[in-house]
């Protein structure tokens, strides 16, 4: 049976532990210059319709450190259902490549991508989820605090994908999450329900960054809400993450935001500089966490 990583939620939580593991792992082997080739003569698909730095960078480099090649596929050379049923494309591309990647808006266009896919397909992002980053950020803090079970998340700003991402990450790795979201612009009803032991909300910020042990934050605005910018700038006003919301976490808090920031808005320079930051370490481990993925995918295949 074909594998898929649509959410957090389609892997078991010892999977997705073990993942995390060889993701430090794989970096290790990184560092100290050891060639390691599994997926040699593997070819990945990389189907964009939202642009992206970090993710075309992390993915390519991954399958070329494991021996194998990406295809980069932009939004003027396929339009997912624009043109050809998306379960046309799916079928055609997974008879060509190995295990495909897409980056898209609507979740519902991903989901039955993979339905028709006889290969793994990865969510590197959609309007409502962003699976991998969550396993950035889990190895992330592995790497500084050690394990993320038993402890407090505070998410702070808009309810989208990274929030709901976070959702599903607190119940699989059993932490608990502050959410603090201006009024309407709250994570979906329905996620929070389906992890709701593990999720408290909390208007006030600073409430609900008191003693946590990990402060996120995302932009006002994501990819293709740009037209709403001025209005989120006043919505949001009071939930910027700045040091006075860091100086009620723990003392020994992180902060983390999956960029790119727009420092002044959502984050202020002396905190996402600051030495409570790992944003930078958060952004190099989406290579090595999707490496494990990736690996963990081909090798899980018929």
């Amino acid at each position: 049976m074909t594998r898929h990583f649509l959410t957090l939620n389609d892997l078991s939580t010892d999977e997705l532990r073990s993942i995390i593991k060889r993701a430090q792992e794989l970096k290790i082997m990184h560092k100290e210059g050891i060639i390691y080739e599994p997926l040699k003569n593997k070819v990945l698909g990389m189907v964009f319709e939202k642009s992206s730095t970090r993710t075309r960078v992390s993915f390519e480099s991954g399958m070329i450190h494991f021996g194998g090649q990406a295809i980069f596929l932009s939004p003027r050379d396929t339009q997912l259902g624009r043109g050809e049923p998306i379960e046309d494309s799916a079928r055609v591309l997974s008879s060509m490549v190995d295990i495909i990647m897409i980056r898209t808006f609507e979740h519902s266009k991903i989901e039955k991508f993979a339905k028709y896919s006889s290969v793994p397909v990865i969510n590197a992002l959609t309007d409502i989820y962003h699976p991998c980053q969550l396993l950035s950020d889990i190895q992330t803090y592995a790497e500084h605090r050690g394990d993320i079970r038993g402890k407090t998340v505070c998410w702070i700003g808009d309810g989208n994908n990274m929030c709901h991402s976070f959702i599903n990450a607190a119940k699989q790795f059993d932490f608990h999450l502050n959410i603090s979201t201006p009024v309407g612009f709250e994570a979906n009803t329905d996620i929070i329900n389906r992890a709701k032991e593990h999720v408290s909300i909390i208007n006030n910020p600073m409430e609900a960054a008191k003693n946590v042990d990990l402060v996120v934050t995302d932009v006002w605005a994501s990819m293709g809400q740009e037209d709403e910018q001025y209005e989120r700038v006043d919505a949001f006003s009071d939930f910027q993450v700045n040091d006075e919301i860091m100086s009620v976490a723990n003392s020994e808090a992180l902060f983390m935001h999956c960029l790119p920031a727009h420092r002044g808005e959502e984050v202020t320079s002396s905190v996402i500089d600051g030495p409570q930051s790992v944003v930078f370490d958060e952004a190099e481990n989406r290579l090595h966490s999707q490496k494990a993925l990736l690996e963990f995918l081909m090798n899980k295949q018929p």
